[in-house]
C-alpha cells in the first residue's frame, strides 16, 4: 500500500475554479485575491486579512511592523520550522529563544515573563537570554509564539507581560488556522497573525499565507509592503517604501476561496484521522502520543507528532519505517542547534534543553484529510515492528 507523508485534498470545485481564472484576464492583483481576504476575516472575525505568497513573507511583514530593525530582540521559540526566526533576521533584529513546555512544544509562558523581565532590566540579567555572539545594544520589541503543529500557546499570559512593558505579539499561527484558544479563534490574540497554505497544511493555495490584524494602519502597510512599497495612492511606477513582491497570484487565490469553504470539512477529517492514530496506539509503551492543553478548546490538526521514548531509539525507527517504505520525519530539529545559528550566534547543544530533548524523540507520521483508516493501520503496523 503507498502512504505519502501527506496529500492536499482537492476537488473538482477547486480545479475548476484555477480553470476559471485562466480564461480572464486577471493572474494577478484581481477579484479572487480580494475575495479570499474578505473570506478570511470573515471567517476569524477580524476586520482585516492580507494576503502574501507565503507563510514566511507574512511573518517578516508583521517583523518590519514592529520596528524591530538592527540588533532589536524578538523573544520566540527555537521549536519551530525556521522560518518563524528568519523572519526577524530579515530585518537584522535578533531572536531570543525562549525553550517550551514539555507536554505542547510551545514557547513557556513563565520563561517569557523572565526574560521580558530581565531583557528590561538589562546589564547582568539580560545576558541570561542572550546568545553568546551578541554585542549590539537593541530594543526589546516583540514576542513570537509559535503554535506548534496546530495547538495555540497559552497566550494569555504572554499577553499580559507583553502589555504591561509595551511589547507587540505576532501569533505564527501557520500551523494553526481554525483552532481555538480558550473559545477564541487562533489569530485574534495578538496584534497580527499568520496562516500559511503549503500542500501539506490543513488548506492550501499550493503556496500562500495570510496575515489578519485588528489594525487598519498595520493592514494598509501590509498591503503595501506586499506590493513593491506602493500606497493607495501612488501611481504603478511610484513607491513610497521600500518593498516587496510578497503578492498573492489570482489562481491561488481562487484555490483558497475554495478550500475555506470546505475548512470544517477539512479540519473534521483531519481529527477523524487523529483519533484512529490515537485508537491504535493506546497501547504502544514506547510511543507518545500528542497531548492537548485545557486550554486548547478546538485543535486543528496540521500533522501528527509523536514522540519515541527510551530505551527506544527515534532515528532508528524512522530508518525502519523508512525501510518498509512508510514516510516519517523528524520534527523538529531545533533552530538553535541548525548549522547557520550556531555559526552566527554560537549556540551550542544543551543551551534550550526541553526543546533538544522534543528534537530527539519527535516523529511525525503519515497524515492529511485523505488518509483511510487502512492506511493508518498500516503504519501503526509496521511502526509496532520497528520498535520491536
Amino acid at each position: 500500500m503507498s502512504i505519502p507523508m501527506s496529500s492536499p485534498d482537492i476537488t473538482e470545485a477547486e480545479i475548476q475554479a484555477v480553470q476559471q481564472v485562466l480564461r480572464t484576464n486577471y493572474l494577478s492583483i484581481g477579484p479572487q485575491i480580494n475575495a479570499f481576504e474578505q473570506a478570511m476575516a470573515r471567517y476569524v472575525g477580524l476586520p482585516n486579512a492580507i494576503g502574501v505568497n507565503s507563510g514566511t513573507s507574512g511573518l517578516h511583514l508583521c517583523c518590519i511592523a514592529t520596528t524591530a530593525r538592527d540588533g532589536d530582540l524578538v523573544i520566540t521559540t527555537p521549536f519551530s520550522f525556521i522560518a518563524s526566526a528568519n523572519s526577524i533576521l530579515y530585518e537584522r533584529a535578533v531572536p531570543v529563544f525562549v525553550d517550551v513546555d514539555p507536554i505542547t512544544g510551545n514557547i513557556n509562558p513563565q520563561l517569557v515573563a523572565e526574560a521580558v523581565t530581565d531583557l528590561m532590566r538589562g546589564g547582568v540579567s539580560a545576558r541570561r537570554w542572550l546568545p553568546r555572539q551578541y554585542n549590539a545594544r537593541g530594543a526589546l520589541k516583540a514576542i513570537m509564539p509559535v503554535y506548534a503543529f496546530g495547538q495555540p500557546a497559552d497566550m494569555d499570559p504572554i499577553n499580559a507581560i507583553a502589555a504591561e512593558y509595551g511589547l507587540y505579539v505576532i501569533e505564527d499561527a501557520c500551523e494553526a488556522i481554525g483552532s481555538t484558544y480558550k473559545g477564541k479563534m487562533a489569530g485574534t490574540l495578538s496584534d497580527a497573525a499568520v496562516f500559511a497554505f503549503y500542500p501539506n497544511k490543513q488548506m492550501t493555495t499550493g503556496e500562500g499565507g495570510m496575515i489578519v490584524t485588528r489594525h487598519d494602519d498595520w493592514a494598509q502597510l501590509f498591503r503595501s509592503l506586499r506590493n513593491q512599497g506602493r500606497d493607495v495612492f501612488d501611481a504603478w511606477l511610484n513607491h513610497t517604501r521600500l518593498g516587496y513582491n510578497y503578492r498573492l497570484d489570482e489562481m491561488s487565490a481562487a484555490l483558497g476561496v475554495v478550500q475555506l469553504q470546505r475548512i470544517e470539512e477539512l479540519i473534521a477529517r483531519r481529527a477523524q484521522v487523529a483519533a484512529w492514530y490515537n485508537e491504535q496506539l493506546a497501547d504502544l509503551e514506547l510511543v507518545e502520543r500528542p497531548q492537548l492543553s485545557p486550554y486548547t478548546t478546538r485543535m486543528s490538526w496540521f500533522v501528527y507528532v509523536v514522540r519515541i521514548l527510551p530505551p527506544a531509539d527515534r532515528n532508528t525507527v524512522m530508518h525502519r519505517l523508512a525501510a518498509a517504505g512508510i514516510p516519517s520525519r523528524p520534527y523538529f530539529t531545533p533552530i538553535h542547534l541548525q548549522p547557520f545559528y550556531r555559526r552566527l550566534f554560537g549556540y551550542e547543544p544543551g543551551d534550550f534543553p526541553i526543546t533538544e530533548r522534543l528534537g530527539d524523540r519527535s516523529l511525525a507520521l503519515p497524515f492529511s484529510s485523505v488518509m483511510r483508516e487502512e492506511q493508518v493501520t498500516e503504519v501503526v503496523h509496521h511502526l509496532r515492528l520497528a520498535l520491536s
